[in-house]
């Protein structure tokens, strides 16, 4: 009994599709080494955003306020760019991006609502860390401000 899940893929078609992972695997093959600086320096922004929401909800509680569930993605391939990594911190339908392209600079996305244009965006090249500090505090200031606008 032959179902639609078990039908094996034609020949032509698989042979087809590895010759073009081996043809776009030895373009991208080039890049590998930047991709992999820009997921180790996502890692540590990730890092670095995680402590400052750490920060943010200890003012919070300092106030009397309640805390505030803000999501802070986990680093991942970027979705527009091949050779980037990127994260998300979202509540609700805010949303500010953190893209870490492997050419050498870091852009900030937003914050913006979700399902809407995203933007404004701020890059910033990998060895400016005092403007990429400055560019960072006011990025998270603006995303927490509008995530927390009631």
């Amino acid at each position: 009994m032959a179902s639609a899940d078990r039908a094996e893929l034609p020949a032509d078609l698989r042979s087809r599709l590895e010759s073009l992972g081996r043809s776009l695997g030895a373009r991208e093959a080039a890049h590998v080494p930047a991709v992999r600086e820009a997921g180790w320096r996502a890692a540590d922004l990730h890092r670095r955003v995680s402590q400052a929401l750490e920060a943010f909800q200890h003012g919070l509680a300092e106030a009397g306020a309640a805390a505030v569930a803000i999501e802070l993605a986990s680093p991942r391939l970027d979705d527009k760019h091949v050779r980037a990594v990127e994260f998300e911190l979202r509540r609700g339908r805010h949303v500010a991006i953190v893209t870490v392209k492997s050419r050498g600079e870091v852009t900030l996305v937003g914050p913006f609502h979700a399902g809407k244009v995203e933007g404004p965006c701020q890059s910033v090249p990998w060895g400016a860390e005092p403007e990429l500090d400055a560019a960072l505090a006011g990025f998270l200031e603006r995303f927490l401000e509008q995530a927390m606008t009631p």
